[in-house]
């Protein structure tokens, strides 16, 4: 009670200066916020931007965690210190104590500086504005790490953080505002603009190549990376579910990524039409490409090859249509346009995965692509709706 009525006083003093935002913002990161509707509100409820946030970075915690296990697991891998999982999900190998400090000391600068260079702007812009601090960036600062390869050096995140807040989000007016996904924003940038860190095979594994001296007999590359050169993975479809396999760090498990979508669904916070939208349009893409090749096998391989539900469990796909296809500022609003948009992502990701070898994954430009349409979806949607009450209402007076 000593805190909150000193913080209480404080609150007095701030208001109407310039800090005040940034005394607001740590005040309710405390505590609730002690103001009260006095109008005639329709609905009352105790949810809240900040609550909805949390559930989400709640969602995304046991893909961090897990993250940490195989950034340590897949290191110890390359250097042949120990053999491929195959026992199943809790195999001991994978759950140990060495990986996960290994995972912890690679993988926790890369929160923090997400977190300090995204909230730094934020605040920046807030005082800046004389408008109170959104809880929006809680989300991104804890997708952005989960989206990046384990070893991409920190001034280099640090800098597409900061161009992913301030022009993937603030320029268009700050949280609820923007059109395009930040965190997807700010891995657009890293790939675009420091392509050999996020691409190819020598990125996914924490310092396998340089700790083995043998450049040339040590790969770290993903699954997708391997179909699109038409090698052999040597994973199994339950490394590949559980998540034992290179790549992104929070990205491989779509075990703990199928969790956190359920959880999404239950809180009424993630759209359960986009996630399985998805699914299908990546379904009938794989479905497509599955046929053509075997009608063309020579003009085919690779990617076009592989099992069509594959797709599912490999690269980001998982991760993307959960987490981020499912964003509520980004998305299509109305129900008919979430299946519309939903559906989309997944058949151009399926596409962009199989005719461009050189980019296997591409359910990160395929969310982009559709956060740009989704507005014009709804409108299409909605004036459509309007044809048909009108056409009811005609027929009525008539």
């Amino acid at each position: 009670m000593g805190l909150k009525s000193n913080l209480h006083k404080l609150k007095k003093k701030y208001e109407g200066t310039k800090m005040a935002p940034l005394f607001n913002g740590f005040h309710t990161f405390l505590y609730m916020p002690d103001e009260v509707t006095h109008g005639g509100t329709h609905i009352k409820s105790v949810d809240d931007l900040k609550r909805t946030m949390n559930t989400v970075i709640m969602a995304l915690v046991p893909c961090l965690i897990f993250g940490m296990f195989n950034a340590g697991y897949q290191h110890h891998v390359a250097l042949g210190e120990i053999s491929k999982v195959s026992a199943g999900f809790f195999s001991g190998e994978f759950w140990s104590l060495d990986n996960f400090l290994i995972g912890l000391v690679k993988v926790l600068p890369l929160v923090i500086v997400s977190y300090v260079v995204g909230l730094a702007i934020e605040f920046i812009f807030c005082i800046i504005k004389g408008h109170e601090i959104e809880e929006g960036y809680l989300v991104t600062g804890m997708l952005v790490p989960l989206i990046v390869p384990v070893d991409i050096p920190l001034w280099m995140l640090a800098v597409a953080v900061a161009f992913g807040v301030v022009i993937g989000k603030e320029v268009f007016g700050g949280t609820g505002m923007n059109i395009l996904n930040p965190a997807l924003t700010i891995r657009a940038f890293l790939f675009f603009a420091y392509p050999t860190w996020m691409s190819g095979d020598k990125v996914w594994v924490h310092e396998a190549v340089e700790r083995a001296g043998t450049p040339d007999a040590i790969s770290g590359e993903t699954i997708l990376g391997s179909l699109a050169q038409n090698n052999d993975v040597g994973y199994s479809v339950m490394d590949m579910f559980n998540g034992f396999i290179p790549g992104s760090v929070g990205e491989t498990s779509t075990l703990l990524i199928l969790l956190g979508g359920l959880f999404l669904i239950f809180s009424k916070i993630g759209s359960w039409r986009i996630m399985l939208s998805s699914v299908l349009g990546a379904l009938a893409m794989g479905l497509i490409f599955n046929g053509v090749a075997d009608i063309m096998p020579a003009k085919f391989f690779g990617l076009a090859n592989t099992p069509f539900w594959h797709h599912l469990l490999i690269g980001g796909f998982a991760f993307g249509t959960v987490f981020m296809a499912t964003d509520p500022v980004t998305a299509s609003q109305t129900n008919r346009g979430k299946w519309i948009y939903g559906f989309l992502i997944g058949f151009i990701s399926i596409l962009i995965r199989v005719f461009n070898p050189a980019y296997p994954e591409g359910v990160m430009l395929a969310i982009l692509l559709m956060n740009v349409f989704a507005p014009t979806i709804d409108h299409y949607v909605v004036q459509g709706n309007v044809k048909k009450r009108m056409k009811r209402l005609k027929a009525k007076t008539v």
